[in-house]
């Protein structure tokens, strides 16, 4: 199932993914789209083109390991690192607690 919301600025499309909507759709749901849209907004543009290259969704995203974000991914070290501590840790934490 995919949430998103499209708003206009400057003449262009922006999609925002579940989570930026601020709804609570679990991370497991997201598709390819949401996933790039959440790094984008988060500031990880190159990142995010990545994500969205290796067509990585929600339950991609739950699966990643450390090696996978840092040598999989393509991605320099530093985002890399951050994306991994700070974003997909914590949504694979959310979902384990959420599942059990």
């Amino acid at each position: 199932m995919k949430v998103t919301m499209e708003t206009k600025t400057n003449d262009s499309a922006e999609v925002k993914s579940p989570a930026e909507n601020g709804q609570t759709l679990d991370t497991v749901h997201w598709s390819v789209s949401d996933v790039a849209c959440y790094f984008r907004g988060r500031g990880f543009e190159v990142e995010a083109n990545a994500f969205q290259d290796q067509e990585i969704d929600g339950k991609s995203l739950l699966l990643m390991t450390r090696n996978d974000v840092l040598t999989g991914m393509k991605i320099k070290l530093g985002p890399a690192l951050k994306i991994y501590e700070y974003h997909i840790k914590p949504f694979q934490a959310r979902h384990l607690n959420n599942a059990a």
